[in-house]
């Protein structure tokens, strides 16, 4: 793939412009970044931290509430674990919001390399961490607070790198290089369900629950370590910084962005709300309701989640190349359409045996990768050049904790208490969200 220069052919590689829009064609002597390159460094940023966050999502059903809530029944202990998973997503707006007051200060190296380290400190600290029955209720608060740092870490790993691609996509490939950075989503969840698959399948129940279960969270640590190398190599570059430099990806104050941009963060948040609600629906939750109310071997189910992740990342691809063609926009409204018409499927599927569970997890993990793979920055191209930093940041902040949060905790208390008909509902109205945003933002674009 050719390289980002200052003197190529306009169709030969990404156009680089100025705030005017003229195009830079001055000498510099640092390294040419490859638009290969930027592309690598965001699948690596994000396959390790979704491989993090499908650790401890994957943990939170099969081991959390044996071995931190043992004093309440099975269900019980699932809602209580889903309860610590939510407050990832309750605290990374604020991660945000502090590491962007760090980078203005220190650089985007040290924030980055700060972030990372939290995140492997936190994560690290989960598989070493002693159960209930070593320190009682000492134990889940400590949990609760490594969660915590998980998310504020999560918030602070905002690199740029996705925005920067995407800024420098040829118009007409936008969709394709969009795409990119939301393959880590089904890369992080094959290794992470492939791994405590393998553990379930080769260790006893008093093994996995003693030991077994730590085992991914020094794999998470592991992970961590490469991303960080493998970003930093790219941050720490002259020309990266240059790049961000010309584009106006820099940090702005929140204050400044919500009053200037409020709108935009909004939109960019429910724009997407189908695809986050759906997250959650086709990996979380199902994994749930099976450990609780199927008699299925966990680790075929947690195959077949891997395989439907296998198909997610196929959709994912072709996501960019729909897009390309009928717009993202476009891509997303009609997606949004179809997970509204999966939604009334949802009761029959998943009560309806191994086939009717198989098939809802692998229609569900195509529509979450055609219409995930465009999710991130739907109308972040709405943001003033020097909020776009800032502001796509936080939209995908507020779109995690407004689709995907809370999903497994409403889905799995509704599901038990009134029946699998609210999960349908539920998802249904992340879906006419989507399309209701979809639809305001295209009628004030229109208007402006």
């Amino acid at each position: 793939m050719p390289s980002i220069s200052h003197h190529g052919e306009h169709n030969a590689e990404f156009p680089l412009r100025s705030n005017t829009g003229s195009t830079k064609n001055t000498k510099s002597d640092h390294t040419t970044i490859a638009p290969g390159e930027i592309a690598i460094g965001v699948v690596i940023g994000r396959a390790s931290e979704y491989f993090d966050f499908f650790v401890y999502a994957i943990a939170s059903v099969l081991v959390f509430p044996m071995v931190f809530f043992p004093f309440v029944p099975r269900l019980e202990g699932t809602l209580y674990a889903f309860t610590i998973f939510s407050f990832a997503f309750l605290a990374r707006p604020f991660g945000t919001i502090i590491f962007m007051s760090i980078q203005h200060h220190l650089g985007r190296e040290a924030k980055l390399t700060m972030a990372l380290v939290l995140l492997g400190f936190s994560t690290a600290g989960i598989a070493f961490l002693p159960t209930f029955s070593h320190l009682g209720v000492t134990a889940i608060v400590l949990l609760s607070v490594l969660r915590v740092g998980q998310g504020i870490a999560l918030g602070g790993a905002w690199d740029g790198l996705p925005s920067l691609l995407a800024l420098n996509a040829p118009q007409n490939k936008r969709g394709w290089y969009a795409m990119l950075g939301q393959l880590g989503a089904p890369f992080g969840f094959m290794i992470a369900g492939s791994i405590f698959a393998f553990l379930i399948s080769n260790t006893t129940a008093e093994d996995f629950l003693e030991w077994g279960w730590r085992f991914p969270f020094y794999v998470a640590f592991a992970i961590n370590v490469v991303a960080l190398f493998a970003r930093l190599r790219l941050v720490s570059t002259n020309e990266y910084a240059r790049l961000l430099d010309e584009r106006e990806l820099e940090p702005t104050k929140v204050t400044e962005l919500v009053s200037s941009q409020g709108r935009n963060v909004l939109i960019g948040a429910l724009a997407a709300l189908a695809s986050y609600a759906l997250f959650h629906l086709v990996t979380v939750f199902p994994l749930s309701w099976i450990t609780l109310y199927s008699p299925r071997n966990l680790s075929d189910f947690l195959y077949i989640q891997v395989g439907g992740a296998a198909l997610m990342a196929v959709s994912v691809v072709l996501s960019g190349l729909i897009a390309d063609r009928f717009g993202r926009r476009n891509t997303l409204g009609t997606l949004a359409l179809m997970i509204a018409v999966l939604s009334g499927f949802v009761p029959t599927l998943l009560d309806g045996g191994e086939q009717g569970q198989n098939i809802f997890i692998l229609l569900g993990f195509v529509l979450l990768g055609l219409s995930y793979g465009q999710a991130a920055g739907a109308v972040t191209a709405n943001f003033a050049a020097k909020y776009r930093y800032t502001g796509a940041a936080l939209t995908s902040d507020l779109a995690w904790l407004v689709g995907a949060g809370f999903a497994p905790l409403v889905a799995l208390g509704l599901s038990s208490h009134f029946g699998l008909a609210y999960v349908s509902l539920y998802l249904l109205s992340g879906a006419a969200c989507s399309m209701a945003a979809l639809s305001l933002n295209r009628a004030l674009e229109i208007r402006d």
